[in-house]
């Protein structure tokens, strides 16, 4: 966790299933105002995802039509290509905070692990860990073979926090929507954003 809530925050999604978590996840960080800045990248996986689980096609307004109805342009939400190494995520030098790949494909997760950075989000998560900066890799898979298992253990041997994608149930959420916001909650908390709307457990 890092040592103040971060302010300056990379976002990406890959080419797992699972689109809504980001969806709810960037909604939160929109509203949250401790945020003031979030650079957020797309695989071209994570385009084919996108367009079949939440009817989004193109890169054109992307942000807007993800964070909300109406097309209302964020402020803080700025994307980057994924093909762009030369992006300012790419440079230690540029001051992010932290990162949040949701979800995360095991594909990206065997890059990240093993130091391959051919594309933006994996030269971002190259520079999280070299930096010591807070990285969480919000995986999405299941069986896992021992491929999976072993670049589990080589991204958290550098420093990533693996969050798998297992929502809670305890609360009982009323639809998918309240559990990938109560998800995207946790993932937020663990940054040191803790959101007031989050579901607290409570003695009986």
């Amino acid at each position: 966790m890092p040592n103040h809530p971060p302010q300056n925050l990379t976002v990406a999604t890959t080419g797992a299933s699972g689109a809504i978590f980001l969806r709810h996840f960037l909604l939160a960080v929109e509203c949250d105002d401790r945020i003031r800045t979030v650079n957020f990248i797309a695989s071209d996986g994570a385009l084919r995802v996108l367009a079949e689980e939440l009817e989004l096609k193109g890169r054109t307004d992307l942000v807007e039509r993800i964070t909300g109805p109406g097309g209302k342009r964020s402020a803080k939400i700025q994307l980057q290509s994924n093909d762009d190494v030369g992006a300012n995520v790419a440079s230690g030098s540029y001051p992010a905070d932290a990162m949040v790949v949701i979800p995360c494909s095991v594909g990206t997760l065997a890059r990240v692990a093993n130091g391959i950075a051919a594309k933006l989000i994996e030269r971002a998560a190259d520079v999280t860990l070299k930096e010591k900066r807070t990285l969480v890799l919000c995986l999405r898979e299941t069986p896992l073979n021992k491929i999976h298992i072993r670049n589990m253990y080589r991204a958290a041997d550098a420093g990533a926090t693996i969050f798998p994608l297992i929502p809670a149930f305890y609360y009982r959420p009323a639809s998918l929507d309240d559990l990938a916001r109560e998800f995207a909650y946790r993932v937020l908390a663990h940054l040191g954003l803790p959101q007031p709307d989050a579901f607290r457990w409570k003695d009986r």
